[in-house]
């Protein structure tokens, strides 16, 4: 018989319930049932006025301890894995910072871990497969332990998969603990209970979405702490609710960090670990919006604007507040040295107050993520993505273009949605055809249970068929991004932010590599001490004060992993380009010295020269 004592837990206006099991059986809950007459968003979360009634009625409690104060044992350890998105890092780095607060340690090694973590990622079928594999092979682990251990060695689910199947997970011993992305403060508790010295819990779970949780207090801790790069979330869930995406029903209702806690995060980022790039992240990242008390006193009479007026929003939202470029701007007001990226966008955020400022700051990249999908009108109706391929088009060609001229866009594609036509199937061709990406995320459609799309239309489309319009994508990407780079890339002077040795790097050819500000990664040889020309005698040289001579045997620098630095590009394969290291910079110093402006031609050109000569010299 199951025996089961619910715990109410309020933190704030979310409602957490956790569950007590005394046996292995699974738990079927009311709430895991979709109702018949389709899924809203108040079934998956709890109601910021208390929760829902039915529930609330049966609670009883069970004890007064606070979630944040559980504490696990410091000899107990836990090993961490992560699927999936840049959202899913950041989440582990958040759940990485709560463990260890409760007392626990990370361990790299899976033998040596008490709790074996998995964050999860449900966008496609073949990302759950992956997981599915993963538990199997953790199961199989535990199995080998001595009968006395197994019952000591956790396994564990979180994020979007553990938010989709919920109680699911546990059938066949798969898993102990199911963690949504809204319920990780839950966690330091619910493992304490797995592993109590009264009655311990059999399995635990806490999948209650969330309609105001940002972890906005949290400080992540990440894996490597010498990264020079970081992302940051800004904000969670989603609102759009395009028909293929299970998004909304695995992360909840978006909403937004304060931007005075996330500025005070990337702060700490730039002055105490050095971070040299920040990505900024969200669901629909360019949507962003504060509405907290001191964002509306700050700015009561802001307000939200679209790309053009070919893109419609799926809600309406209030006046007042801070907007996504308010924060890029001030986030990029923190260093001149300090790259800002932002992904993932809609391409419906893009006003030109946000593209402007792109323009005008040096140090926000000019690299734009524009997800079409499609390049089908007729399909992205379909999709309920709230744009025209005109419209896109138009954003693009007319609006992106002309006000960051040295833009790289990349895009997402779906092959094969549901009805998808070979006519629609062309258009998306064409439009790759005429965008000419820098970047793509393509795959074959993969329907969602809960989604739009599960719930009113057929996957009609053969696989056959699917795979065979995604390889035709795959190929007019890769065909155009190399007729691309040769074209544009080539010959070009770029500010590379370097990422240390290349793992193509051997004994005798030693190679580095780093990521241009269009977050193109670029490999060059250097020497056994990575030196290069100063950044002074460069520009001396460059404005006649130094003679070709005096620059080559002039003084070298030694580089390393965070340096900025000046590559010219030799070559171009598909999207991976190849250069020449000149010289160490900083990022305000390449953007003052403008090299690539049109007046600054004879400088390329003595450059040019220069380079000829070493290559004379060294020869």
């Amino acid at each position: 018989m199951l025996n089961t004592t619910l715990q109410r837990i309020r933190r704030g206006d979310r409602l957490s319930l956790s569950v007590r099991l005394l046996s292995s059986q699974t738990i079927r809950s009311s709430e895991s049932r979709l109702p018949p007459d389709g899924v809203r968003f108040q079934d998956f979360a709890t109601d910021h006025q208390g929760g829902d009634d039915h529930a609330r009625a049966g609670l009883t409690s069970a004890t007064n301890r606070s979630i944040l104060s559980s504490e696990v044992s410091p000899t107990k350890a836990f090993h961490l894995k992560t699927y999936g998105c840049q959202m899913n890092v950041n989440d582990s780095d958040i759940v990485r910072s709560l463990l260890k607060g409760s007392g626990m340690r990370e361990t790299l090694d899976e033998t040596e871990a008490d709790l074996l973590l998995t964050n999860t990622c449900a966008i496609r079928e073949g990302a759950e497969a992956k997981v599915w594999q993963r538990l199997r092979e953790l199961k199989a682990h535990r199995r080998k332990l001595p009968k006395a251990n197994r019952r000591k060695v956790v396994i564990g689910v979180l994020g979007c998969m553990a938010e989709r199947l919920k109680e699911d997970l546990f059938q066949d011993g798969m898993a102990d603990l199911v963690v949504g992305p809204d319920a990780y403060r839950d966690l330091p508790r619910l493992i304490d209970d797995l592993w109590s010295d009264d009655i311990p819990l059999e399995q635990a779970v806490n999948v209650q979405l969330s309609l105001d949780e940002t972890y906005a207090d949290i400080t992540p801790v990440r894996r490597n702490s010498d990264d020079i790069s970081a992302f940051v979330s800004i904000q969670r869930g989603c609102a759009n609710r395009c028909s293929f995406c299970i998004v909304p029903f695995t992360r909840g209702q978006e909403r937004s960090r304060p931007l005075e806690s996330i500025v005070d995060e990337i702060r700490r980022l730039v002055e105490e670990e050095n971070i040299k790039e920040v990505t900024l992240l969200g669901q629909n990242v360019n949507s962003y919006h504060d509405k907290s008390e001191a964002a509306l006193l700050a700015r009561p009479n802001s307000a939200y604007t679209l790309s053009n007026d070919g893109f419609r929003s799926r809600i309406r939202r209030s006046e007042g507040g801070y907007h996504f470029a308010d924060l890029v701007e001030q986030v990029s007001d923190l260093s001149p040295e300090l790259r800002v990226r932002f992904t993932s966008p809609h391409p419906k955020d893009y006003p030109g107050v946000l593209l402007d400022l792109m323009s005008e700051r040096h140090n926000v990249c000019n690299q734009l993520h524009m997800p079409a999908q499609s390049g089908s009108t007729t399909t992205l109706q379909r999709m309920k993505r709230g744009y025209s391929r005109e419209a896109y088009l138009d954003l693009v060609l007319n609006e992106v273009i002309p006000r960051i001229g040295d833009v790289a866009i990349s895009s997402d594609f779906i092959a094969g949605f549901c009805g998808e036509t070979e006519d629609e199937h062309q258009d998306t061709l064409s439009l790759m055809e005429i965008i000419r990406y820098d970047q793509a995320f393509m795959f074959a459609y993969s329907m969602r249970e809960k989604t739009h799309a599960h719930r009113t239309m057929q996957d009609d489309v053969p696989a056959e068929i699917k795979q065979r319009r995604l390889s035709e994508i795959i190929e007019v990407f890769h065909s155009k991004v190399h007729e691309k780079n040769s074209e544009t890339e080539v010959g070009k002077f770029r500010c590379v932010l370097l990422e240390g040795e290349s793992k193509r790097s051997t004994e005798g050819a030693k190679l580095w590599h780093g990521r241009t500000d269009q977050n193109k990664r670029i490999v060059f040889p250097v020497d056994d001490d990575v030196s290069c020309w100063t950044d002074d005698n460069v520009v001396q040289f460059l404005r006649g004060n130094n003679s070709c001579a005096e620059l080559l045997s002039g003084p070298r620098v030694s580089l390393k992993t965070g340096d900025y630095a000046i590559v010219k590009v030799t070559e171009a394969k598909g999207h991976t380009l190849r250069g020449r290291l000149l010289w160490r910079t900083s990022l305000k110093g390449y953007s003052e010295l403008g090299l690539m402006s049109e007046e600054n031609l004879e400088w390329r050109v003595r450059l040019d020269e220069a380079i000829n000569g070493y290559n004379l010299a060294a020869a």
